[in-house]
């Protein structure tokens, strides 16, 4: 199922600039608190009117500023998973879910009955939503919306409310249940772990404006832009001052990269994700920076490291061990340098 959104919306001093069209039914939008993203959500399911552009859902025309096309929210066939949920609290579970659906009472009787066992609600329809638990609420949300078979499913940061026990256990629910459905689904978070599990396609923003756009996985590991960088988890990027097509010069870290491939001129800034540095013991090789620990944190799972950097550079750099290193750090003591690998280098504008 296509999706099209262009769009431009301004807000007192916040403008918001969304572009993007794909085939892909499983699409995520990353970014921080305040950039844009729920509002993004809002004008595509015409709950917020965008102030010019279009909107185009499996070739409908949903919104589109030039025609002075707006359909109500109702007519959009869009189903949208507020991040509480939203159910209402003094109707049952079975009021829930045939609220808004349409046809005799028969044909709603048997809509809620085949919601209810598509989604293990048996047995708990007459009970109000503060009766049920985090997970059932969910699952009754998911069916009201799946009632009326929307063809575009938005999700605002479903979990975000959640402890990462209960986070991790929903989120997996929710991906089985939704394993099914056909339309596309289009989930915002801050989150990069739910943003990596759930989507195919991925949208950063930052205030207001995208920043990428493309296959998720692609984007994690060749963020391509700083912004992207940071919101995928880079916790080490650096100035860098192109000196030819195969070095680079990152005065921060007090290294000068050499690379094999051709280093495009557009190139301001380098990234090298946080468990991604190899240790070395003895001699420095190529793409080493010394080892000086300014303070660590021991974690159950995981040691984190923080290193100074060049003299007069106000930034650390983060190296974080996974448990399954740490023997061979016990053993052999910290290395001298740490190298970063060609292929792990985040070259980024």
């Amino acid at each position: 199922m296509a999706i099209e959104v262009r769009i431009k919306k301004k807000l007192g001093n916040f403008q918001l600039d969304i572009d993007f069209k794909t085939d892909e039914n499983r699409i995520g939008i990353l970014g921080a608190s305040g950039c844009g993203k729920s509002m993004t959500l809002k004008c595509i399911a015409g709950i917020e009117t965008p102030d010019e552009g279009r909107i185009i859902v499996d070739g409908t025309l949903l919104y589109d500023s030039a025609k002075k096309i707006s359909l109500k929210p109702q007519k959009r066939h869009i189903g949208y998973l507020f991040q509480n949920y939203a159910l209402f609290p003094a109707m049952t579970v079975e009021e829930n879910i045939a609220a808004g659906l349409q046809g005799g009472k028969e044909e709603k009787r048997r809509r809620v009955v085949e919601m209810m066992e598509k989604f293990q609600l048996l047995g708990l329809g007459k009970q109000l939503p503060g009766e049920l638990s985090g997970g059932q609420q969910q699952r009754v949300a998911l069916a009201r919306i799946m009632a009326y078979e929307p063809e575009v499913i938005l999700l605002d940061e479903p979990f975000s409310a959640l402890d990462d026990f209960l986070k991790d256990r929903l989120a997996q629910e929710m991906l089985d249940l939704l394993k099914d459905y056909r339309g596309t689904v289009v989930l915002v978070s801050h989150s990069r772990d739910e943003i990596y599990r759930f989507t195919r396609e991925l949208l950063t923003m930052a205030d207001g404006m995208q920043i990428s756009y493309g296959g998720t996985r692609e984007i994690f590991a060749n963020p391509g832009r700083k912004e992207t960088a940071r919101l995928t988890g880079c916790k080490n990027i650096a100035e860098a001052k192109r000196i030819d097509g195969r070095h680079l010069e990152v005065p921060e870290w007090g290294i000068t990269l050499c690379l094999n491939e051709n280093i495009p001129e557009k190139v301001a800034f380098v990234g090298v994700r946080a468990h991604e540095f190899i240790p070395v013991w003895g001699d420095a090789g190529s793409n080493c920076i010394p080892v000086n620990v300014k303070s660590s944190a021991i974690l159950p799972f995981e040691r984190k490291y923080f290193l100074a950097g060049a003299e007069g550079s106000e930034e650390d750099i983060c190296w974080f061990l996974q448990r399954d290193q740490w023997p061979l750090i016990d053993r052999k003591g910290m290395p001298d340098f740490l190298m970063m690998s060609e292929e792990k280098i985040l070259l980024l504008e």
